[in-house]
Parts: structure tokens; C-alpha cells; sequence
């Protein structure tokens, strides 16, 4: 199941910063051209419903910037549905949403929420959007995942984010160990697992070998790091680093 492990970069944090001071500078598209030059294998969005970073404007130029596949993060509602369908990515992910966070507080509750979005699931899959569900590691959201047709899970990392900052590797042992056993019970179900939250260069490795994975989604740490060593720099370290952990 190992093999090279796809990166997902998100753009959002530029369009962030841009948004602070209002005009077009820095460009979230041409973040995306950056990405894919310093070896990105596709490209983030998440269209809030604030819009407090990607704007709806920001949809198109981002396609036009890159040939990359592109990532749109949904919440789920009918606008957001209706302007997946309309825009129709490579791939949709659902993820929890709510106004007063500053960023995505943990996965969304499938098993909660199913009879929302089930019928949202259906109308993206018949728009040609390769379905993601943003969920916690945890097998029962997996099991329903698996019922509401999703080809995709992308689990959680922020839990072990937390524990690693708190104390190291040992402190997120546990959580990782969580990790693997919901990629691995994702691969059985016949769902492909992807990752991601809170990742960074002295965090991502011991993620990055959990062989069942097949893409890391990292935007947060990067788009701060860029402000150190350049955008392009720092999706080249992350890529060596993700290389390096499935040697």
C-alpha cells in the first residue's frame, strides 16, 4: 500500500493576509503556480461561507493558474453544494464549519449528520466531484463514511498536532496509533484515507509513514513558513520530508 504520498497544498492563508489589507496582493493564484512548480500534487481551497479567505472571484483564477487537480473544503450547505456543482473540482471535501472559529475544530460527525449529508454526497458524486469527508480517526465515522458512498476520508490530525507540541513524539503516540488503525480501517472498507491539520516539518514524518495514506493535505504551516524561506522552499522541505519517512 506504501508508495510516493501525494501533497495537497492549501492556499487559503494567502488569500488570508490578502483579505487583512484589502486589494489583490499576495495572489492566492499565484500561490498555485508556485505550488505546482515546487512539487505539490494538487492545490487546497476552502470557500468559507464569511468568505474570510478564498473569495468566490478566487475560483476560477485558481483554476487558470494550475493544471493541478483542485481540493475545494465545503461546509454543508446548499450554497456551498450548489456552488461545488457549479464549479466542479477534482474533489469536494465536507468539513464542519462554524462562523466563530478561527480555523476547522475537528472532523465532521457523519454519523450524526447523515441524513444532511447524504443527499449532499449524491449531488457532488453526480457533478463528477471525488467526495471527501473531513473525520475524526475514529471507526464508527468510517463505517458511515462508507455507507453515505464516500471514495474518501481525510482524518483529522490535530489531535496529534496538540499532543506533539505538548510533548514530542511520545506524547502522540497514542494519537498516531490512532491514525493508523482508522487509515487501516478505512483501506478495508474500500476508502482511500487521506490526512491532515496541524501538520509541520518536525511533526509530519511519523504521519507520513503510515503506509495506507495516499495524500497529506498541509496549508496553515506552510503559508507561515513561506514568510522565512519562500513558498517555494518550504513545499520542497515538506515534500523531502514526506519523501524521506516512506523510504
Amino acid at each position: 500500500m506504501s508508495g510516493r504520498l501525494r501533497l495537497g497544498v492549501n492556499i487559503d492563508h494567502v488569500a488570508t493576509i490578502r483579505n487583512a489589507r484589502g486589494g489583490a496582493h499576495p495572489d492566492p493564484a499565484r500561490a498555485a503556480e508556485i505550488a505546482a512548480a515546487a512539487g505539490a500534487d494538487g492545490i487546497t481551497i476552502h470557500l468559507r461561507e464569511d468568505r474570510r479567505h478564498i473569495r468566490d472571484g478566487d475560483l476560477e483564477a485558481i483554476r487558470a493558474a494550475s493544471s493541478l487537480p483542485i481540493n475545494l473544503e465545503m461546509a454543508a450547505t446548499e450554497e456551498m453544494t450548489r456552488i461545488a456543482c457549479g464549479y466542479r473540482p477534482h474533489a469536494a471535501c465536507i468539513v464542519p464549519e462554524k462562523r466563530e472559529e478561527r480555523t476547522t475544530e475537528g472532523g465532521l460527525d457523519v454519523a450524526g449528520l447523515h441524513n444532511q449529508i447524504s443527499p449532499i454526497v449524491r449531488q457532488l458524486r453526480d457533478a463528477g466531484a471525488r467526495v471527501s469527508l473531513f473525520i475524526e480517526p475514529d471507526p464508527v465515522q468510517i463505517a458511515v463514511a462508507e455507507v453515505l458512498g464516500a471514495p474518501v476520508v481525510e482524518l483529522h490530525t490535530g489531535r496529534y498536532a496538540e499532543l506533539w507540541i505538548e510533548g514530542g513524539a511520545e506524547a502522540a503516540a497514542s494519537e498516531l496509533a490512532r491514525l493508523q488503525a482508522a487509515a487501516e480501517e478505512a483501506r478495508k472498507r474500500g476508502i482511500e484515507p487521506h490526512a491532515g491539520h496541524g501538520l509541520t516539518f518536525e511533526n509530519v514524518g511519523p504521519v507520513a509513514a503510515i503506509p495506507e495514506l495516499a495524500e497529506l493535505n498541509i496549508g496553515h504551516f506552510l503559508i507561515g513558513e513561506a514568510i522565512f524561506i519562500g513558498l517555494d522552499a518550504a513545499i520542497r522541505e515538506m515534500r523531502r520530508l514526506m519523501d524521506e519517512a516512506r523510504a
